[in-house]
């Protein structure tokens, strides 16, 4: 297990720390590495249904790429994006676990992630114009796709940072609980998730990224598509026996 990031499981859930809290947890080329290393091991694992993101310690999420590594020539990315996260068509729901601030890359990560949780004190900006440069890790690309382009605007523009209840206020955050809650409400909504079939979830996920980006007609054919394939599952059949004799399903969460 590499020390730049921690694993642990909880049931179908698996949490993936960001440890590296004496540089709030910013990204060098050993993180993104392990980062990314762990995430396909999560996408290849059948029992791993849904995954958490967070970061060590209260102070950072992460606050983007190491800078210090950076002047040395390295580049935090992988051929997964910045981190090894921004880039990939990760299949099963991702939850950020806001711990403390998530700015910069370490913002466009969190951007990356499905839901998410966030403390308090959490602040979440990309502040790149004030140094002279651009969110290049998805944020100008993300960002006016999940909230109203005119704030997403004013953030890139100004690199002013938005506040964990603003940012819940203006949909990029689905929870904002104080410090100490974060990982227990962020693992309390994925075994939510959990709850429900992994097939259906993950093929839900899949209809609803893919079909902002197509004519509402071929969106219609990926959602028929998607249906058949749903339906014709062994969960689907296992769902309604489960309903017809008022017991849990069992979830195999495969297409046979």
């Amino acid at each position: 297990m590499s020390d730049e990031v921690l694993r642990s499981r909880d049931e179908h859930v698996e949490v993936l720390t960001i440890n590296r809290p004496q540089a709030r947890n910013a990204i060098n080329l050993a993180t993104a590495v392990a980062l990314s290393s762990a995430l396909d091991d999560c996408e290849n694992d059948d029992d791993v249904w849904v995954v958490i993101l967070t970061g060590a310690e209260d102070k950072a999420f992460s606050a983007g790429m190491d800078l210090k590594a950076f002047a040395q020539g390295e580049f935090a990315a992988t051929d997964q994006g910045f981190g090894g996260v921004t880039q990939r068509r990760f299949t099963k729901p991702l939850i950020g676990a806001a711990n403390g601030s998530a700015l910069a890359g370490g913002f466009e990560i969190l951007l990356a992630c499905d839901l998410v949780v966030a403390a308090e004190h959490a602040v979440f900006g990309i502040p790149e114009v004030q140094r002279g440069l651009i969110a290049g890790a998805g944020g100008l690309i993300r960002l006016p796709r999940r909230i109203a382009r005119a704030v997403a605007l004013e953030m890139a523009l100004t690199g002013e940072p938005l506040s964990a209840q603003r940012a819940y206020d203006v949909g990029l955050v689905n929870r904002v609980t104080p410090s100490a809650d974060v990982m227990n409400v962020a693992v309390a909504l994925a075994k939510r998730i959990c709850a429900n079939a992994p097939l259906a979830v993950r093929t839900s996920k899949h209809v609803m990224r893919d079909a902002v980006e197509l004519t509402e007609d071929a969106a219609w054919s990926l959602n028929a598509e998607a249906f058949t394939a749903v339906a014709a599952s062994a969960d689907a059949l296992e769902g309604a026996i489960a309903f017809a004799q008022k017991r849990p399903p069992m979830w195999q969460g495969t297409s046979s």
